[in-house]
């Protein structure tokens, strides 16, 4: 396990100074002028409060805030606004909300993203709990679209929908139709489409910045596996019984979810794996017949793990990765027998799990081959004995072939 750590540590040092990632782009200062320089793209997930940019491969990276510059973008990627902007802030958390359906603004430097380009605007900002949307028209001032819960009495919410008069007002066209505007939620989902939907009918030309590249949101995986598994098992009487370490086989299939943002570095991996474990454990005890006892296991599962993954890009062809699961592990007619050494019974125990956890690091070739090298921790087999302890533990390594 020690080694394994190790090899983690280092591998997240290695990532801090190789994932570093800078494509073209542009920014436009305070006095209007454009500069093309190379800015660190991190896949904002949250908006960010200031980019790093270089000015050449090979110069030093510079740093820039909304106070200097109105306008920053990565060439068919994303774009943001530098702005000095009222904004309301209001918690729309249950527990948190005021009384006063009124939003309550206050004035802040900060850069928007763009979510549409064209003769009618669409903007967002998102921190932490607090997502809000912004427009403008044209060139005019950008505002805020308002939408605030609030208590009327201790217990009744209400909503302020500004947002739909501010829209029916600003962002229409001859096609726009009321019934549909007091439909529209406050969502990216349903104001990204309004916004394209009124461009359109404008027969405006604009940019949707969120129709990006088709990317890989799923991948679907035959994870067949080598183990390496042993056991001990222990309690007042029968003193410690260490069963043999073991190779054996098992299969897995694993579905893995990408996360939208931080450049498909991070994701969710489900993987329900066949395991099975057989071995015998020779113990001397003087107060049995016969001096020793002999133990042997049959225990057959089903594991879940679900796991957070990280990947570390190489080259455009290659990544490694570092993941943590919580393996749920469920056993089937599993049970480790004792008898003496002349073969006459003595207890039979039912091999009842708990959860456990799980490391690896592996390496992913053409998004399509992988290795990966994972570490189990202690796992309780006899959790419904009072008087029993285990601990079973496994090292894999996992072979990988994506279908898609």
């Amino acid at each position: 396990m020690k080694q394994l750590l190790l090899l983690l540590t280092a591998i997240l040092s290695y990532n801090c100074y190789s994932q570093i990632s800078f494509e073209k782009g542009y920014f436009i200062d305070i006095n209007d002028q454009k500069t093309e320089v190379l800015i660190k793209n991190l896949d904002w997930r949250k908006n960010p409060t200031q980019f790093e940019y270089k000015e050449e491969e090979n110069s030093q990276p510079k740093f820039a805030t909304a106070k200097t510059v109105k306008e920053f973008g990565i060439y068919n990627t994303s774009k943001y606004v530098g702005t000095n902007i009222n904004m309301d802030r209001s918690s729309n958390n249950i527990t948190n909300l005021s009384h006063d359906k009124n939003p309550i603004f206050q004035e802040e430097e900060l850069f928007l993203k763009v979510l549409v380009e064209g003769n009618s605007n669409l903007y967002e900002y998102v921190d932490n709990n607090v997502t809000r949307y912004f427009y403008n028209i044209e060139n005019s001032d950008i505002e805020q679209l308002i939408y605030k819960k609030y208590k009327f009495s201790e217990n009744n919410i209400g909503e302020n929908n500004r947002f739909r008069q501010q829209l029916w007002k600003d962002v229409k066209c001859s096609n726009s139709k009321m019934d549909v505007i007091e439909k529209l939620n406050y969502t990216k989902k349903d104001l990204l489409k309004y916004f394209v939907d009124v461009n359109k009918c404008d027969q405006q030309e604009y940019v949707n910045f969120e129709e990006k590249q088709e990317r890989d949101v799923f991948n679907f995986t035959i994870r067949p596996r080598v183990n390496s598994s042993s056991l001990a098992i222990v309690n007042s009487y029968f003193k410690k019984n260490d069963f043999e370490n073991k190779i054996n086989f098992g299969l897995g299939v694993e579905a893995e979810f990408i996360l939208p943002f931080n450049k498909n570095k991070w994701a969710i991996a489900i993987e329900p794996t066949y395991q099975s474990y057989n071995a015998e454990a020779r113990t001397n005890v003087s107060d049995v017949a016969g001096g020793e006892v002999i133990a042997t296991v049959d225990y057959s599962s089903i594991e879940i793990p679900v796991g957070l993954r990280h990947y570390l890009f190489l080259n455009d062809n290659s990544k490694m990765f570092i993941n943590a699961s919580y393996i749920f592990d469920f056993s089937s007619n599993s049970y480790i027998e004792l008898v003496r050494n002349d073969g006459s019974y003595i207890n039979s125990l039912e091999i009842k799990t708990n959860n456990n956890f799980a490391m690896g690091v592996g390496f992913k070739q053409n998004d399509r081959y992988s290795l990966e090298l994972r570490y189990h921790a202690g796992r309780e087999v006899l959790g419904n004995y009072l008087y029993w302890n285990s601990d079973f533990k496994s090292i894999s390594l996992i072979f990988g072939y994506s279908l898609f």
